[in-house]
């Protein structure tokens, strides 16, 4: 399994949730069933975990962040920023699993690829203080 596809997967998909306010369940099945996207690779059950998490935890997760911004509100941030943000204070937060310096690398890639020029500096900035905590 490729966990850098499977986050880039969850990422997409909290981003779809944003715009078309569908349940985790349906925007899972949806992509699933429509995507032409190579899914050989990815964890299914990791993407739900994520997603499920997220769901389950935003209170909190948003919280988590808001008090990582400098200058910053939360509803100011770009909805690809703050997908990736959610997926790495959910992995720092609540999976073990991951160290810390992977999700946060990893959020760092995932902006690189799907934001702006700024974003990748911007999103380790916001981690980098999480992790510190």
């Amino acid at each position: 399994m490729n966990r850098r596809k499977t986050r880039e997967v969850a990422m997409r998909l909290l981003f779809e949730m944003s715009i078309n306010k569908e349940s985790y369940e349906e925007i899972l099945n949806n992509f699933k069933e429509n995507t032409d996207m190579d899914l050989h690779d990815v964890d299914f059950s990791y993407v739900e975990n994520i997603i499920k998490g997220i769901n389950e935890n935003l209170e909190l997760i948003d919280k988590k962040i808001e008090s990582n911004l400098k200058n910053w509100k939360l509803n100011r941030l770009s909805k690809i920023d703050l997908c990736i943000l959610r997926i790495s204070t959910y992995e720092i937060v609540f999976n073990e699993d991951v160290p810390n310096k992977v999700a946060v690398n990893e959020g760092i890639e995932l902006a690189k690829k799907y934001s702006t020029d700024n974003s990748p500096s911007f999103i380790n900035g916001v981690l980098g203080s999480m992790i510190q905590e």
